[in-house]
């Protein structure tokens, strides 16, 4: 009887402390005064009470569903930070937007003087770029990964890469080369360059790259405007789409559903890093938005070409159930 009285009488205590702590808000101080105990015995038992199970937090925020999938998407793929963003809107425009807005915002936190940042083009890093506002200079350098495709702003890297120096304060490199060229010979050609393999071994050298998850859809993807030049015919779109099964792209490089690089008559002609280069870069921000982007996504995160992903809540819910469906 007295040893159950006794355990009675020190349950008791916790449940007071815990009552004062947790539902009445009153610090520990508070609490050791209101008990007649020292601070250190209340700290003392809250910590016993969170080791025996006798305390469960819940922790209801507006956006905890979205921190959740954060996890699942980190956990489903072995990918070690997943950054989601709640869909405020349906517009793929004003997606883009808040998307490259909370990317650049991201690369702000984790940028450091000395840095050596690589970058892809397209729609979404051109969204990056006019969304990155420093609150100070940064000593830094912002170099291409890829060679560049003029005519369009967004697939001119050497024009973001230029932009997004002259916001953080840094210094901008540019590789004179298309990112296309006709032949192996010519792509071997031009990376025999001296002035162009210098740029691309800076780049190699990146502490960060920031880069866009691309889809293939003919007349709606950005990689669509890069093969422009090319005289790519409809079989040409066909054997890239069903034979090969490509369902994306990295800085111009087609991989398929499992990650797996594919249509290497494509990908042998492209000008600047490879994704095993990418791969050894310390931190990989990979972004994309919009439904679709979920294959694309489905198959970058597979190579495990991405360090961070930064993608919409909807197009993150895809790409989970793309996971949960094998």
């Amino acid at each position: 009887m007295t040893a159950n009285h006794s355990d009675y009488d020190h349950l008791r205590l916790i449940s007071r402390v815990l009552t004062l702590y947790y539902i009445e808000g009153q610090n520990q101080s508070d609490v050791a005064k209101a008990l007649g105990l020292s601070t250190a015995k209340v700290n003392r038992l809250l910590k016993q009470a969170r080791e025996q199970g006798l305390v469960e937090i819940t922790i209801r925020t507006p956006f905890q569903h979205l921190f959740e999938q954060e996890k699942q998407l980190q956990t489903r793929y072995q990918i070690p930070e997943a950054v989601i963003i709640p869909q405020l809107a349906d517009e793929p425009e004003a997606v883009l937007h808040t998307v490259g807005r909370a990317a650049a915002d991201y690369l702000l936190q984790r940028l450091r003087d000395g840095d050596t940042i690589c970058i892809s083009g397209g729609k979404t890093m051109n969204a990056i770029v006019q969304s990155i506002e420093p609150r100070r200079k940064y000593d830094v350098r912002v170099v291409p990964a890829t060679g560049a495709r003029q005519g369009k702003h967004y697939t001119d890297v050497n024009y973001l890469a230029a932009q997004l120096a002259e916001r953080l304060g840094g210094e901008a490199y540019k590789i004179h080369a298309p990112v296309f060229v006709d032949t192996v010979e010519e792509r071997d050609l031009l990376l025999g360059m001296r002035h162009i393999s210098e740029v691309l071994e800076l780049a190699r050298g990146a502490q960060i790259a920031l880069v866009g998850i691309g889809s293939v859809i003919p007349g709606a993807s950005s990689y669509f405007d890069l093969m422009s030049s090319m005289a790519m015919s409809a079989a040409d779109w066909n054997r890239i789409i069903h034979e090969e099964d490509a369902c994306g792209e990295i800085f111009a490089y087609l991989y398929n559903r499992q990650g797996q690089l594919c249509m290497p008559d494509f990908n042998q002609r492209v000008v600047g890093l490879t994704l095993a280069d990418l791969q050894a870069i310390p931190l990989v921000i990979g972004v994309a938005a919009t439904p679709e982007k979920v294959l694309p996504i489905y198959g970058a995160l597979h190579g495990h070409y991405l360090k961070t992903l930064i993608t919409d809540e909807a197009t993150a819910s895809g790409a989970l159930e793309l996971a949960q469906a094998g």
